[in-house]
């Protein structure tokens, strides 16, 4: 049987190159079709494998400027040259690489980590807020939208059956694209955390720096709480934070793992101002003993347990932060290290290979039943990121 991978790009490893990472321990063998690939920034989830990239992979900017593309992602998506022998591809998508033309016969599962928010929920906001557009870029973005959202939806009725990320993708995907989805939480490597160390006066924020995430919204709170505030991320709205941000507020821009992982052990609280569609960092916080201060809403009504993993807020504006922060400052002892990593535990890799394996020989047995799944190892770990 031939398996092909699919991701919508691989330029960094963030959550859904993770999810990726699992897909590769199940399937070592599969291609990967994506499109575009920074081969330097993905060498471990690549080792070993066949990459299949789009045509856009010819320009040499198309690493870095692959977002300000998006005109020709539809057709760029419609090209990608899918071996004529697949029967049956995986695809970890959260933009359009659902769009693949497959052989006759041949079957999809698409694992949604989002229908894209550009195109159904966020188009005003995205325009609004990117600090990188100009005027002819947000013509063009507004040209492009509902181009693009109609080869979305057309793709997705192409998609024999989806899995959703967290309950609030899935209901997304049903308002979005009229299909259901079964959800299935994706892998944290809480293993990689410790969370015994002792907590420091920090309060953290870890992630790319896009519009949607508020990460502006936080920075107005610390300002005026005058408490300190570390963020670590790279995105197109770093240098715009870095002017709005006071002398407690520290942007650290791009940072390994080993530097995230350090300061996840430390902080006294993870911030999560976002509506997010899942979000792994919030559990990576818990994992490492850490509570989270996060907006009620997205994934995280999955991930935090109000009132013993972390705290919510209920409007997105910097004065209804600052009194979810004063009320945590008031109760210091309220949130338990032991009890995070207990939540975390339950997202662990090992649960999401099982999960996703049950899914597959369910609904697709003819296909699975007999397939020699690949022992679980170390491997699996590593390209995780530890």
């Amino acid at each position: 049987m031939k398996v092909l991978l699919a991701h919508q790009w691989m330029v960094s490893v963030r959550g859904g190159e993770k999810v990726l990472a699992q897909f590769r321990s199940l399937f070592p063998n599969a291609p990967i079709a994506t499109l575009v690939c920074r081969r330097r920034e993905m060498a471990d989830i690549l080792v070993g494998s066949q990459v299949i990239t789009s045509p856009l992979q010819k320009l040499s900017c198309a690493g870095r400027f692959y977002k300000i593309l998006l005109p020709a992602h539809a057709w760029a998506f419609n090209r990608l040259m899918v071996p004529e022998n697949t029967k049956f591809v995986l695809s970890s998508d959260a933009s359009m690489v659902k769009a693949l033309r497959l052989p006759t016969g041949a079957k999809q599962v698409c694992y949604c980590h989002s229908p894209p928010r550009y195109l159904w929920d966020m188009q005003e906001f995205y325009v609004n807020n990117a600090s990188n557009l100009g005027m002819i870029g947000r013509a063009v973005f507004r040209w492009t939208v509902p181009r693009a959202q109609r080869f979305d939806y057309a793709s997705a009725q192409k998609v024999d059956r989806f899995i959703a990320n967290s309950t609030s993708v899935a209901e997304r995907v049903k308002r979005c694209y009229g299909r259901e989805a079964e959800v299935i939480f994706p892998p944290v490597d809480f293993k990689a955390f410790d969370w015994s160390r002792n907590a420091e006066s920090f309060y953290l924020i870890v992630g790319q720096l896009a519009p949607y995430k508020r990460v502006d919204l936080a920075i107005t709170c610390f300002n005026r709480l005058q408490l300190p505030l570390v963020i670590i991320g790279e995105g197109s709205e770093l240098a715009s934070l870095r002017k709005l941000a006071g002398p407690t507020v520290r942007l650290l821009g791009w940072q390994p793992f080993k530097v995230i992982k350090d300061y996840f052990e430390r902080c006294r609280a993870f911030l999560y101002p976002q509506i997010e569609d899942f979000g792994i960092t919030a559990l990576e916080a818990q994992a490492a003993g850490r509570p989270v201060i996060a907006y009620r809403a997205g994934g995280a009504l999955d991930t935090v347990i109000d009132g013993q993993t972390g705290a919510f807020f209920d409007e997105q504006t910097p004065e209804a932060l600052m009194e979810a922060v004063r009320r945590f400052e008031d109760e210091p002892n309220r949130y338990q290290p032991e009890r995070c990593r207990e939540n975390a535990e339950r997202f662990g890799p090992e649960r999401f290979r099982v999960e996703i394996k049950a899914f597959l020989c369910k609904y697709y047995p003819e296909l699975f039943e007999n397939y020699q799944w690949p022992p679980d190892s170390a491997k699996a770990r590593v390209l995780l990121g530890d």
